[in-house]
Parts: structure tokens; sequence; C-alpha cells
């Protein structure tokens, strides 16, 4: 049996020793290494939605690979593509990292620098494990396989341009198309998310922090099951908690929500904190909201710029949605394009909050009237941003899943409306 394995290591020269070693191994296939984290998670992600038997046996992770530390990177991708055995290679091979290897999902440890005799050992053992588990996936149609589902985290700009109402107009689109959605509050101090549907609930993502290993029962004890069809996950009541949930537990959290949702939205709120960057990092979508005026646009371009310095995502690759847009206003979403080095998307969402006002007082923003432009704008948005559920006939003009820019892919503007148009037909408001 061949063996396929996919080295990632971020430093070349260790990239290229474990190659050269790994050609050495008999019926070893080794892929050519990935240099960070987010190449690796794309890499499987492109690979699983083809099949699962597409998928490498063995994936080994260096121990300075980046941005997303080791051991987290182990658990997201043991999370998300359980057929996979990862290996971590480290200088450390004590008792301690080995145990925390395996607490994250590892199915071996392999101390630097390579040994010919160790390597191909624990790459024997992983791949075995891997055609086993592939076996039960074969015959278990009920265990997921697939990449996971997807990510969009929504921020602002500054405080009142419409995060959170952006949010969950995407959510309950989303969910009126038929996917299983997922709406989580890391506005970790000032969520308002349970306010806008009307929702008390005991439980928050603070209360998921501590833990390392999020099974689905433990997930499912922390998430409200909304009548609307979304399953929410709120801020603390209390915002001082807000502070136990940090850059890695936010990982495994959205980790752990993307393995049991079709989509996952993300409040991120307004200020930038290690948890909700981490969530933006590993999005798929990552939008910014805005609103038309100089203090906005300022902040959004001050916000884009900083997540550039942190690494954390480049401009172009962020989604710029203009609120309370009018024909009339002097900046328009081109001129906040060239600016903020963002892509703004096709639809403007318009400014008219009187036809807000009433559902946003009563904290039913669930029961905005269909014929609002402000949410047929929403919807539409959703649409074009790929996060409704594909129409059955695929446009042949939108980019191809996994292709660099399939994310912001949009159709026509009359394509977009004739898809998100039978949701808002529908009368589906809660």
């Amino acid at each position: 049996m061949t063996t396929r394995i996919l080295p990632a290591a971020g430093d070349p020269d260790a990239a290229r020793a474990i190659s050269t070693l790994l050609s050495q191994l008999p019926a070893a296939e080794p892929g050519a290494p990935v240099p960070d984290s987010t190449s690796l998670l794309d890499t499987l992600g492109r690979l699983a939605a083809e099949s699962v038997d597409e998928l490498p046996e063995v994936v080994l992770v260096h121990e300075r690979i980046g941005p997303v530390p080791a051991l987290d990177l182990i658990r997201e991708v043991a999370l998300r593509f359980p057929a996979v055995g990862v290996v971590l290679l480290s200088s450390d091979a004590g008792p301690a990292l080995f145990s925390a290897a395996m607490d994250s999902g590892a199915r071996g440890l392999i101390g630097l620098p390579l040994a010919y005799e160790e390597l191909a050992a624990r790459v024997q053992a992983a791949a075995q494990w891997s055609v086993g588990v592939r076996r039960h996936l074969g015959r278990g149609a009920d265990v997921f396989s697939g990449p996971g589902g997807k990510v969009v985290t929504v921020s602002g700009a500054k405080g009142g341009v419409g995060t959170t109402f952006t949010a969950v107009q995407f959510a309950l689109a989303a969910a009126a198309s038929g996917r299983r959605t997922a709406l989580v509050d890391m506005d970790l101090q000032a969520g308002d998310v349970g306010s806008y549907l009307d929702v008390q609930f005991r439980r928050s993502i603070a209360d998921l922090a501590g833990i390392q290993d999020i099974s689905p029962r433990v997930l499912q004890d922390a998430v409200y099951d909304d009548r609307t069809g979304l399953a929410l996950l709120l801020a603390p009541a209390e915002g001082e908690r807000g502070e136990e949930v940090d850059e890695r537990a936010a990982r495994h959290i959205v980790a752990a929500l993307r393995s049991r949702y079709e989509l996952v939205v993300v409040d991120c709120g307004t200020q930038v904190t290690g948890a909700n960057a981490a969530a933006v990092e590993s999005a798929d979508v990552a939008v910014l909201v805005t609103t038309p005026d100089v203090v906005s646009v300022r902040a959004a371009k001050r916000l884009v710029r900083m997540w550039e310095r942190l690494q954390v995502r480049k401009a172009e690759d962020t989604a710029m949605v203009v609120n309370r847009w009018s024909k009339h206003t002097e900046i328009q979403p081109a001129l906040i394009e060239r600016i903020t080095k963002t892509r703004a998307t096709r639809t403007p969402v318009p400014a008219a909050f009187k036809e807000l006002q009433a559902v946003v007082d009563a904290g039913r923003v669930q029961d905005l009237d269909n014929r609002s432009s402000v949410k047929q704008a929403l919807w539409t948005l959703a649409g074009e941003l790929g996060l409704l559920t594909p129409p059955a006939t695929a446009d042949p003009g939108a980019a191809a899943p996994g292709t660099p820019g399939a994310a912001l892919a949009v159709r026509t503007p009359g394509a977009v409306a004739r898809a998100a148009g039978p949701w808002l037909r529908r009368g589906r408001e809660g």
C-alpha cells in the first residue's frame, strides 16, 4: 500500500530535511511541504471536498509551524479531518509534550533531529490507523468526514455601524435557505445577539473556554436551539468572563462548531481581541461592516491595517459591507474600496432605519418584514457571499469552491436576487 504523506514545516531547511528522509521510505508518496497552518488547512479542505479518499494518510506537523501553534493546528486537523493521522515533529520528545500531543489528537510524536527508523515506524503506525478509520467511514454515513462547514466572521469598523444586525440577518438567511447554521456572539464583553433575538440562556461561550476536548454533547449543552432554526452560542452575561475566552479557546470552539454545522456566523464586534482575531484568521469569509462617513471609513482602514500587521487577514481578503448607504452620500463604496484596499461587496445596505426601529426596540429582529429594503439587501448579500444553500444549477461564471477568490465570488446581481428571493417570499421570519 502506498502511503501519502503531507509535511507541514515553516522552516525551509527543516522542510528539505523532512522531504529528503521521506523520499527514502518504502511505498511512500510524500507531497510537497506546505509552509504554514493556513496552507495546510486549505490543502486538506480542497482534497476533502473531492473525497475523503483523496486525503493523505499521514500529515507531519513541525513544531515551528505557524501562525497557528502546532498543538492547536493538530487539534483542528483532527477535528476537521478525522481520517488523517497527524504526527508531531519536535525537539522535545518528553512525556509532557507527548501527552499534550495525544490530547490534541496526534497519532505520534517524533523527536528532532529525525532518525530514519523512528520516522518509518511512526508513519507506518499513523497510516495503518488512518486506513482503519477510512474503512469505518465507508460504512458509517453518519460519521463526519468532510472538510467542515464554512465560517464567516462579521466585524465592525466602529461601534454603531450595524455589525450585530448584519451578522444576525446573515445567519437567519442561511437558516431559511436550509443550511444548518450556528450564530456565535464573540463580542465578549458587550455582546447583544441574545438581546436582538429576545433570548436568555444560562450558558455562554465562556463555559467552553476551559474545555480541552469539546465533544458534541458538551457543545450541545452550551448552545441554545432557537425557534428561528439557529443554534446560538451567546456571549457571557457577565462581561468580565469574556477574558476566559482566549485565542486558543476561540480556535477550539470555532473548530468544534465547524465540524457540527454547515455555516458558522461569528459576530466579532468592533474591538480586536486574541479570541476574535483567531476567528477572523481561520474564517473562510471575513466581513467588515462600515458606514459611508469619514470617521467609520478611517476606523475601517485602521482595523484592516492592524489585521495585516498582526498577520490576521490581508485587506484584499476582506469583504467590505457598506451599511446605511444612499446614492446621495459623498463617500461611495468604490471610494471605500480604494481607501481600505478591501473588496467592497456589490450590494450596499440602504439607510432605512425607520424600517428597523420597531423590531430593534422590541428585541425581535427576526420579525423584520420581508418587504424591508434592509432585509432584502442583507439576504441578497448573504447569497453574494456564498452563505446560502447553493441553487441546483451552478453559475458557470462563479469561482470553483476551494479556489482563490471563491469566498467572494459573486453571480450577477439579478441572479443573486433571484436566488435570495424564494426565501424572502417564503415568509420565514422566525
